[in-house]
């Protein structure tokens, strides 16, 4: 097929291809075990600097004790210390935790809200994270930018920007609303395990022949 040479015309391809290659939707793609809102809110603020592996080793135990937003925001601080301690940045996250759960308990009357600018407003809760649950629960549109995300985009030409926000408006452009989350989880699919940090697999990326930044000779 002849090179999309635009941005636009890039994530059309990027889009369609990433979806034959990971496919389902954004709650099958995740990969923080959860059962509701809350639980994949909790999760996604335990996930920060440490693996989603990490993270679902943990929260059963987290979940068991502390099942609702009201059980979490009444928690003592050293209990659910011990409990997320291998996550990592754990007295950080423990404040985290239990302010979100005070207030979606105080403002949102026990429910996890889905708008955005609601979503922020809550201790340990920022666009990215705010993104994954609007994306993975909600079923509304949302991109997370992560490292993956952020590498990907600037790798495939889809955007030079480097800032997360302004990365996510400018996919948001590119790509249609239905898609944005599941794409999100594609690219961070597709970084860990073939558009590789140090040294990208681009002999085995289905993307390979519309990617500006392929390592891989080309042919005249």
């Amino acid at each position: 097929m002849a090179r999309p040479r635009t941005p636009k015309g890039r994530a059309k391809e990027v889009v369609r291809r990433l979806a034959d290659e990971y496919p389902g939707s954004a709650q099958e793609l995740c990969a923080l075990d959860h059962h509701n809102a809350f639980e994949l809110l909790t999760a996604t603020i335990l996930s920060a600097q440490t693996t989603d592996v990490r993270v679902n080793m943990v929260t059963p135990a987290l979940f068991a004790r502390y099942p609702t937003p009201e059980d979490l925001a009444g928690a003592d601080p050293r209990e659910v210390e011990d409990v997320i301690r291998s996550t990592g940045f754990y007295q950080n996250k423990t404040r985290s935790l239990i302010g979100m759960a005070q207030g979606v308990v105080e403002r949102f009357d026990g429910h996890v809200p889905s708008a955005l600018d609601d979503l922020v407003t809550l201790p340990g809760v920022g666009r990215k994270t705010a993104n994954v649950v609007r994306s993975v629960w909600f079923g509304q549109p949302g991109l997370p930018v992560d490292t993956h995300v952020t590498r990907l985009a600037g790798r495939l030409g889809l955007t030079d920007e480097t800032d997360a926000v302004k990365i996510e408006l400018a996919l948001n452009a590119l790509v249609p609303p239905a898609e944005r989350g599941a794409l999100s989880l594609r690219l961070i699919l597709h970084g860990r395990r073939v558009c590789i940090a140090r040294r990208p697999a681009c002999e085995i990326c289905v993307l390979e022949d519309i990617c500006p930044s392929s390592r891989l000779p080309r042919k005249r």
